[in-house]
């Protein structure tokens, strides 16, 4: 989508919509392009986006790490290699101490949960092993360690609220159905394990789009092999672009596990969205997703932000630019932006900070403007 390039004007659309939060990553291939070696450029380029942030009003939540590393560590074992949580340790010094005086809140890694079996256990993302059990596990204890080291160094060098954001997808048991062995159902094991740590964070990020239900003779919900990367990408009006249930009440279910997993720690909803060609089904969805929010600040869970996954339609990773999950369609041969009337109902709820009464979604509120200092919205 070219927001490499487009930054300024981007951020600018979204202050526009009314919508005062951009999250968005910085790349550590860019940074740290070869072992010890930190460019300036980068670090530059990334002071740009965070300055362009801060000149429209818009708080930047910055992502260090969002699933790539860079080719030199990969050659070294990647998540898997023992040297992995220092390394890790040392780019978060030096991204925080150049950019941390500008960035508002900062992740250190995103959906580390997933990053063990995805490349050690399904093959979908490097190295591509499968059934390599013993390199799972190291993947994910040094991932545990990563983020605890990394977010001590992004709070010593820029003392922002640091955290770590996890995939919590709503899992359902049925009729008398026990916890198995699936890969989600594992995932969900290791964010057991991060869910303990974040206890000593500042926030925990929750990520959720869909529930994933499971009877006594196995998966019951469609998509549940979210791993199938060759699936046929269909849409329906009980599923999603990407195969998954319509069910945004499963953000309900993501803020209620981290609430009570980690108790007095405040909640960041740091990504929730559909990706559909049906743009009053993505109006929906926010809706009701929203109202899930709303139910549970009336628990009592302090959830202080609610980010919609994307600003722009996104590179989906291997199912490439088929799911359109964006606020705003980017035409692919010229990068023209086209906001959808989503885009302008989510800011005029973000200003007035007020949904439109149940059943109204697609009438835009009006209102006063929102607080700058409680993020709404994400790229």
């Amino acid at each position: 989508c070219d927001f490499y390039h487009r930054c300024r004007e981007d951020v600018a659309m979204l202050a526009g919509f009314g919508l005062n939060s951009l999250r968005f990553g910085i790349e550590w291939a860019r940074i740290e392009p070869a072992e010890g070696e930190f460019s300036r450029a980068a670090l530059a380029h990334y002071r740009g986006v965070l300055e362009a942030c801060r000149e429209r009003g818009v708080v930047p939540m910055v992502t260090f790490h969002h699933f790539t590393v860079p080719r030199w560590l990969h050659e070294l074992g990647g998540f898997a290699s023992d040297r992995f949580p220092s390394l890790f340790e040392r780019y978060c010094d030096r991204a925080a101490a150049a950019l941390g005086d500008l960035i508002g809140y900062a992740c250190t890694i995103n959906e580390p949960q997933g990053l063990g079996s995805s490349g050690w256990l399904l093959g979908i993302n490097p190295p591509g092993h499968t059934d390599d059990r013993d390199g799972a596990q190291r993947a994910v204890d040094n991932l545990l360690e990563a983020h605890r080291l990394g977010a001590a160094a992004i709070r010593a060098r820029a003392g922002v609220p640091t955290g770590v954001t996890l995939a919590l997808p709503d899992l359902q048991y049925e009729d008398g159905a026990t916890p198995g062995t699936s890969s989600l159902e594992l995932e969900s094991k290791v964010s057991d394990w991060f869910l303990e740590l974040a206890r000593q964070d500042d926030f925990i990020g929750v990520q959720t789009y869909t529930r994933f239900r499971y009877g006594p003779e196995g998966p019951r919900s469609p998509g549940n092999d979210w791993s199938d990367t060759t699936r046929e990408l269909y849409e329906t009006d009980e599923t999603t672009q990407m195969g998954y249930e319509f069910y945004p009440q499963a953000l309900g279910g993501a803020i209620r596990r981290a609430h009570r997993s980690c108790p007095g720690v405040p909640i960041l909803v740091t990504e929730n969205g559909i990706a559909t060609g049906n743009d009053e089904k993505r109006i929906a969805y926010i809706d009701r997703a929203l109202r899930e929010v709303l139910a549970c600040l009336g628990e009592g869970a302090d959830v202080r932000s609610y980010m919609y996954w994307s600003l722009l339609d996104n590179f989906e990773w291997a199912l490439g630019y088929a799911p359109t999950f964006g606020l705003v369609a980017v035409d692919r041969q010229t990068f023209a932006r086209h906001p959808r009337p989503s885009s302008s109902w989510l800011g005029a709820v973000a200003r007035a900070r007020v949904l439109p009464i149940y059943g109204e979604v697609a009438r835009s509120a009006g209102g006063a403007g929102a607080d700058p200092a409680q993020p709404v919205q994400s790229v």
